[in-house]
């Protein structure tokens, strides 16, 4: 059951960015619990969804949650990077959302392992079909692997040794528990709580859980090729919620702005990137770190 924590991250922006009082198609090329669509469908009775997700557990919720509207939603358990190659007339399609964080549905069901606040298994896969569990890039993946995943995609300081720790401990008992992991994360940073301070281990679980899913891959690739299947005066939205991310999509839409020849392929509409209001992070804190850019097709 979709609970009350489920809150869309960036709503009203979002709503205003893809200008949707236009009658067309919406895609979101990750649906999760239908927050956004839920509303896109609400505000306009014209407005049709395209919606994908790799996490069959959240579209199969999100189908129960947009019922009411099935006659305008089509769902697909996918990756959105397919989306370009979809048989459909993308003259219809009026905007384009891709938000890039995962939901509370996830991080809250500890079966899943995606929080390390939560006991239970190292798994932290979107798609269940995938074969790359964190469990295994853990007990397998070489030290030297290991290093370069924490500091590449967690940024971690102390990448090398908490590498060369997991290596140490993996001889001696496989990790099989996300609180494991936290305890060995802690001890190598030295971890005393402190206000304001981020847990290193919400570093490490970001390093992992992108690796895992291959967040990073092939997302300039999908941006650039989306935005040249869209016709003029459709919108493309993306929210990240880390700067890794967030330098994908800026330079991305950076490049698709420049013109060597008179051709720009799309128009920035955010100079800067919108973040969620004081008000809204009082009320969800999980979108604090959230940051929305926005292109319109020329």
């Amino acid at each position: 059951m979709i609970g009350s924590s489920h809150i869309p991250v960036l709503l009203e922006e979002v709503m205003e960015y893809l200008d949707i009082e236009r009658k067309g198609v919406y895609v979101d090329c990750t649906i999760g619990l239908g927050g956004h669509a839920l509303e896109i469908l609400k505000r306009n009775q014209e407005n049709k969804i395209i919606g994908f997700d790799i996490d069959e557990q959240a579209l199969l919720q999100t189908r129960d949650r947009l019922q009411p509207f099935a006659d305008r939603v089509k769902l697909f358990h996918s990756d959105f990077r397919h989306l370009p190659d979809l048989d459909t007339d993308f003259s219809d399609v009026k905007g384009i959302l891709i938000d890039l964080g995962f939901s509370s549905f996830q991080l809250d069901t500890p079966e899943r392992g995606f929080s390390f606040s939560l006991e239970g298994p190292l798994d932290m896969r979107m798609d269940m079909r995938n074969k790359i569990t964190a469990s295994r890039i853990l007990n397998k993946y070489s030290e030297r692997k290991l290093a370069e995943i924490f500091r590449d995609y967690g940024e971690l300081r102390q990448a090398r040794v908490l590498a060369r720790e997991i290596v140490s401990r993996r001889k001696i008992k496989k990790l099989e528990k996300t609180t494991e992991l936290r305890r060995i994360v802690e001890e190598v940073c030295r971890w005393r709580p402190q206000r304001g301070k981020i847990h290193p281990a919400a570093k490490v679980f970001q390093a992992i859980r992108i690796e895992v899913n291959q967040e990073l891959h092939g997302l300039a690739d999908f941006l650039e090729n989306i935005v040249k299947k869209i016709s003029t005066g459709a919108r493309i939205i993306a929210i990240s919620f880390h700067s890794l991310e967030d330098r994908i999509v800026k330079q991305t839409f950076i490049h698709l702005a420049r013109s060597d020849n008179g051709n720009s392929l799309l128009k920035i509409l955010t100079k800067k990137p919108i973040n969620p209001t004081e008000n809204e992070v009082s009320t969800n804190s999980r979108a604090r770190s959230a940051k929305l850019r926005a292109g319109e097709r020329l």
